[in-house]
């Protein structure tokens, strides 16, 4: 339970830091400032979440992370079923903080759904979102599993290295799909969205949701062939 309460709380934080990031001061690409500051946000959200409670859940806050540690053989089928749940629950909790937020302070959304994810930026194509979140993730979950193997031997920088590698994916991924990466924060803002009358991040959730799940278990399925001895 203890894992599934920091899992909870972890995926929150990330979705009211990251996306309420999005939301204040928006991801034009052209304009540049806020595209930056939201990938910040998501990669720092990560350094600050894997020193604070990567010691009890290993901060998974991502279903795709969970599942590329799943398939890894770090996990059970039951405890993954649970970390998802909690992540879940966690990204829809933290969208339903920025709605109170956003909603009684009267702050306009800059993204127009809560920081949902889109496909606006790769011409409302599917595929070319699914690439997108494919590749995106793979690098992302790759880089999760090399730095905490046993193998490493990274120590107390694994954090880091985790934390700005989610930058780097958030600075090309941003002006293409939002960059999802991890389908519970995509979940959490798309709910949020349909329940305030914008149904357009639901109907396209099915690509952050798919995209980093594959992406993830090529990702675990590669990185066990390259560490096998």
């Amino acid at each position: 339970m203890r894992k599934l309460i920091a899992e909870f709380i972890g995926t929150l934080v990330l979705v009211v830091m990251g996306c309420g990031t999005a939301m204040l001061v928006g991801c034009d690409a052209a304009a540049g400032g806020g595209y930056v500051l939201t990938a910040f946000a998501f990669g720092l959200v990560i350094v600050g979440m894997a020193y604070c409670v990567g010691n009890i859940s290993g901060c998974h806050i991502n279903p795709a992370v969970s599942l590329g540690v799943l398939i890894s053989g770090g996990m059970k089928v039951k405890e993954f079923v649970g970390y998802v749940i909690a992540q879940c629950l966690g990204a829809f909790a933290g969208a339903g903080i920025l709605a109170a937020i956003f909603s009684l302070g009267k702050v306009k959304d800059m993204t127009g759904g809560f920081g949902s994810n889109g496909l606006a930026g790769v011409g409302d194509s599917a595929i070319a979102g699914l690439l997108v979140e494919i590749v995106l993730t793979f690098i992302f979950v790759l880089t999760i599993l090399g730095v905490t193997s046993k193998k490493a031997g990274h120590g107390s920088f694994g954090g880091l290295v985790i934390g700005f590698t989610l930058t780097l994916v958030h600075i090309l991924g941003i002006g293409l799909t939002g960059t999802s990466v991890n389908p519970a924060r995509s979940f959490g803002p798309a709910l949020a969205a349909l329940i305030n009358g914008n149904s357009a991040p639901i109907a396209a959730l099915w690509v952050f949701i798919v995209g980093p799940l594959v992406g993830a278990a090529l990702a675990a399925i590669t990185y066990k062939v390259l560490e096998k001895e």
